[in-house]
């Protein structure tokens, strides 16, 4: 096994990092000025359209989609690094049409969609016109057993009528978005992990009603927003369904294996530019008669950050690589393990990126303050650490009962 990129990949990484260059980081500025001088702050600002035409124009565009006719065909080898490169930039991905919860979204109605549900909801997110949320948590369980959730999805003929408070719903708050892929209780009495389904909701249902935006360390993350959102009599047709009845836990595990693939390099991506705003601010700035990088505490501050971006990464790839060759069960103990590995390390390096900007850090001039604050959210989101390290644990037990280790371990380390 080795992660030497693919001349199709390689070449991917030279246009995508060029388009970030010309494009993207120049943009920035004026996004944020935009933003923050819109009437409706949920309302996406103008520049984005422009870019998304620009990346699309240049055939940059559904490149985490493994599709070959509606995306680039890529592995998730392939495409891990486009997605270090893209989350470098908080608006980096939806440029390219590959932010999340789109991205998750997207993949699912590919794989699991009816042809209908395709043509009326996967074609226009594919073509950048809509957005989409994804409404699983709800505030009244641990969500992070999936099997807790409440909200319920009934039958009345041939319509399905849900009932639900949910929050935490990613996307929500877009103007874009038109659609919400549900997940709920059919049948209660059902096996454990059948009881679940997913079915999609249009956001202009009757019923559906966005309650208030949360906030993540008092950022409220607009445009996207991660809106609270009832659900009160909402109809919708059965044949709104994915895949059938019961299928919505496995559709659930189906969706987070390579969107957690995407979010750790996305973050990776994060922490990159964090150590390059660290390493500037450390040789730009003077204190106590010596730059800040002759300091011994920046130098350490440097090179842990270094040491384990790189391993995270490493780790990151070759969870990507299992998933190509053996699928997300076989892959499962590694999709835990960045999910629990990769967030903390991000924190970690934005913290000292943050400590060697000074006041600075913690101010709204350079990002650092509201990446950390998105990056430290990101511990919860998709599974809290604990749950992932409880995977690992429990994979790790299996492995040694099978290979005997109760039986001589001990033995063998005297």
């Amino acid at each position: 096994m080795h992660f030497e990129h693919t001349p199709r990949a390689r070449a991917l990484i030279e246009k995508v990092s060029a388009f970030m260059a010309d494009h993207v980081y120049p943009a920035e500025a004026e996004y944020h000025h935009q933003h923050a001088h819109a009437a409706d702050r949920f309302a996406a600002p103008p520049i984005v359209e422009t870019l998304k035409a620009r990346a699309r124009a240049a055939g940059l565009w559904n490149l985490f989609l493994p599709d070959a006719e509606r995306g680039a065909g890529l592995t998730n080898v392939e495409y891990a690094p486009l997605a270090e490169i893209m989350g470098r930039s908080t608006i980096g991905p939806e440029c390219f049409n590959c932010s999340a919860p789109d991205t998750g979204n997207m993949e699912i109605l590919w794989r699991f969609g009816t042809e209908a549900q395709k043509a009326r909801w996967l074609e226009p997110l594919l073509a950048g016109e809509i957005r989409s949320g994804f409404a699983m948590t709800e505030p009244a369980v641990a969500s992070s057993d999936a099997t807790n959730i409440e909200g319920t999805i009934e039958r009345d003929g041939d319509e399905y009528v849900i009932n639900a408070r949910k929050w935490w719903t990613s996307g929500a708050g877009d103007r874009r978005c038109r659609l919400l892929i549900f997940m709920g209780k059919t049948d209660t009495a059902a096996e454990k992990y059948r009881q679940q389904s997913m079915v999609l909701v249009p956001t202009d249902a009757p019923g559906v009603r966005v309650v208030r935006p949360l906030t993540v360390f008092g950022y409220d993350d607009a445009p996207k927003g991660h809106m609270e959102v009832a659900f009160e009599n909402v109809r919708v047709p059965i044949d709104n369904v994915l895949l059938g009845e019961g299928r919505g836990f496995e559709i659930a595990q189906a969706r987070l294996g390579p969107g957690r693939i995407h979010h750790c390099m996305r973050l990776i991506g994060v922490a990159e530019r964090a150590v390059e705003a660290m390493c500037n601010r450390a040789t730009e700035r003077t204190a106590f008669g010596r730059k800040l990088a002759e300091h011994g505490a920046v130098m350490e501050a440097i090179a842990h950050s270094r040491m384990e971006i790189e391993q995270a990464r490493l780790l990151v790839l070759k969870t990507a690589w299992l998933i190509d060759t053996v699928g997300n069960k076989g892959a499962r103990a590694e999709v835990a393990m960045i999910k629990a590995v990769v967030p903390p390390m991000a924190q970690r390096v934005l913290d000292r990126a943050i400590q060697v900007h000074g006041a600075a850090g913690v101010s709204q001039d350079f990002g650092l303050a509201a990446a950390f604050a998105h990056t430290r959210a990101l511990r919860i989101a998709d599974g809290p650490d604990e749950v992932h390290r409880r995977t690992v644990a429990r994979t790790e037990l299996r492995h040694g009962e099978r290979l005997g280790w109760h039986t001589g371990a001990e033995e063998g380390l005297r």
